[in-house]
């Protein structure tokens, strides 16, 4: 049985946990919030490092609310891990943990909290969602770090009916179920696998289609139901504001949008380049490449690279004025911006949706003698731990 420990819990760490002491030891404790009293259940004592769960909250903080989320929680599902926190101070809370992956990673201080990608609250803001299966054929959300799947589709991320009709046991074991509501106001539902060892997983369309409706401004993407779409109903036009604001291009230049999914940086950078500039989008996904060529099929100066970044940018012979890069969660890495850096892009917009690793690619650029402009850091995902990071990043 699970040992369990009465703690003071001190700040939060990146991950969604608070950092705790035990005899001299760190105790990462989730489900808890700075200066909380807890009882916490010890999950995993094998590292250097413990890791709990608060069972029982002795003396809690101001900012603890009531869950928003009805199936998230210590035995409940992973999805919402703050969702007992207020979302206000959630803000405040990711803000605190930016600036210290940023700090100890990055070498670069600032100070801020998460700003709202909108103000229509912090739930129902999801408009895609993926499924795992049970093995009993039901559809669920695994609970943290566990294979485990917890059956009631109640997401308080989702939008009301979003899920309606996909649960009981109704689906292959081992499938996954996509779900996108898209901006039509159309619901698609794709399923994929399961796969088997005699043959490779099968997508099957079950209700919609297979490419949902997506718009930016007055452009219309169509974006593969498993493919990668901005998850906040709000994120895509933000950050495409964004980036045309931050990128500063003028006629004639060249620009990169590098991870660039569908192209939706690269219809704004388009607009700034003009006709007799240049933009170079790139991403390894064919799914989305082929949404960005149909999408962006009338901007002449644009061009759809399926390739890695890496490759790409070693083939290039041409400097970009500006580069553009939302990579995944891992970040661009060393390789990437030692790329950059030679190839003296004077001006870079850095998207990112992990804190350690955003941070890292800071310090990365700031090695490089880039200074760092502007940073602001959003609640894209409210309710979760989660954050998206932008900095502007120049070198004269």
């Amino acid at each position: 049985m699970s040992s369990t420990l009465e703690l003071t819990v001190g700040p939060a760490a990146n991950g969604g946990s608070c950092i705790a002491r035990h005899d001299g030891r760190v105790v990462f404790v989730r489900y808890a919030l700075p200066g909380e009293r807890v009882v916490a259940r010890v999950t995993d004592e094998r590292a250097k490092h413990w890791h709990a769960v608060a069972v029982e909250i002795l003396e809690p903080s101001q900012d603890r609310v009531d869950s928003l989320c009805q199936i998230a929680g210590v035995d409940g599902s992973g999805c919402c891990d703050l969702a007992f926190v207020k979302p206000s101070a959630a803000r405040n809370l990711k803000g605190e943990v930016v600036a210290n992956q940023l700090g100890r990673l990055g070498g670069f201080s600032w100070t801020g909290e998460a700003e709202e990608v909108d103000d229509d609250g912090a739930t129902g803001w999801r408009t895609r969602v993926r499924l795992a299966t049970t093995g009993d054929g039901q559809a669920g959300f695994h609970r943290y770090h566990s294979p485990e799947l917890v059956t009631d589709l109640n997401c308080a991320q989702l939008p009301a009916g979003m899920l309606d009709g996909l649960d009981g046991s109704r689906w292959p074991p081992g499938a996954e179920i996509h779900v996108a509501l898209d901006d039509d106001g159309s619901r698609h539902v794709v399923q994929t696998g399961p796969r088997t060892a005699r043959k490779s997983a099968q997508t099957q369309v079950i209700e919609g289609e297979y490419e949902a409706t997506q718009r930016v401004g007055d452009r219309v993407w169509r974006v593969p139901v498993t493919a990668f779409w901005q998850a906040h109903r709000g994120a895509a036009q933000l950050y495409s504001d964004l980036v045309a604001q931050y990128a500063r291009l003028q006629p004639g230049q060249t620009a990169w949008d590098l991870y660039g999914g569908a192209g939706v940086f690269a219809a704004v950078l388009a607009e700034g380049v003009g006709e007799s500039g240049r933009v170079l989008t790139v991403d390894t996904s064919r799914g989305s490449a082929r949404a960005a060529r149909s999408a962006l099929a009338d901007l002449s100066c644009v061009s759809v690279v399926t390739d890695s970044v890496r490759r790409a940018l070693t083939g290039e012979k041409r400097r970009a004025d500006v580069a553009v890069l939302d990579p995944p969660r891992t970040g661009a890495g060393r390789e990437v911006i030692d790329l950059l850096a030679a190839a003296d892009v004077p001006r870079i917009v850095h998207i990112g949706c992990e804190a350690a690793s955003f941070a890292r690619d800071v310090g990365l650029y700031t090695g490089h003698g880039y200074a760092v402009e502007e940073l602001r850091v959003f609640d894209s995902f409210p309710l979760t731990h989660h954050v998206e990071c932008i900095a502007v990043l120049t070198r004269g």
